[in-house]
């Protein structure tokens, strides 16, 4: 897989499990998703960080606080799915 597919591969899989959980992943399921070891998995986050998708990490950690269009922490902008609310936006 080139290392475009695998950044691609990360972005989908960050966006369904939010979609999914309304949480976002944590590194070590990113790796297990990508079939790599947990190092890899958090340097393929911070790589797909740094290619300027939409969203954050929380400052000084491996933890994503944000993924676009979604927030991983409470917000006052509370997203609502057929009477379900188990998202935040950004």
């Amino acid at each position: 897989m080139s290392d475009i597919e695998v950044l691609d591969k990360t972005f989908h899989f960050i966006l369904k499990r939010m979609v999914e959980t309304g949480q976002a992943p944590h590194y070590t399921e990113i790796a297990v998703e990508l079939g790599v070891s947990p190092e890899d998995g958090r340097k393929t986050m911070h790589t797909l960080f740094k290619s300027g998708v939409y969203g954050w990490l929380f400052p000084n950690t491996d933890f994503i606080s944000s993924f676009a269009p979604f927030n991983n922490q409470p917000t006052q902008f509370r997203v609502t799915v057929e009477g379900e609310q188990n998202w935040f936006a950004q």
